[in-house]
């Protein structure tokens, strides 16, 4: 997160508008909903696990049984049967 001065940002007349509620002090100012990332997006963590996901999922059609997979990725069967199902 970058800090910006507010005189470097904002006009005069919205800058002083602020300082009647806040002065001196950090605020933050979100982005607009529609501008938000969804989880893992930036960080690349949804790719990672939709990928793995996939090839769990391959493994599995090729014949690995859930507990194979179980020790392959550390998950549990339960979390290995909602993989496969979700990925159909």
């Amino acid at each position: 997160m970058n800090y910006k001065n507010g005189r470097d940002v904002l006009p005069p007349s919205l800058l002083k508008e602020l300082q009647k509620y806040i002065q001196g002090d950090l605020i933050y100012v979100p982005k607009a909903a529609e501008q938000r990332a969804h989880w893992g997006e930036v960080s690349g963590t949804r790719k990672l696990l939709a990928d793995r996901n996939k090839e769990i999922y391959l493994y599995y059609t090729s014949g690995w049984s859930v507990a194979d997979l179980e020790r392959k990725y550390h998950l549990s069967g339960e979390s290995i049967r909602k993989i496969i199902v979700k990925t159909r």
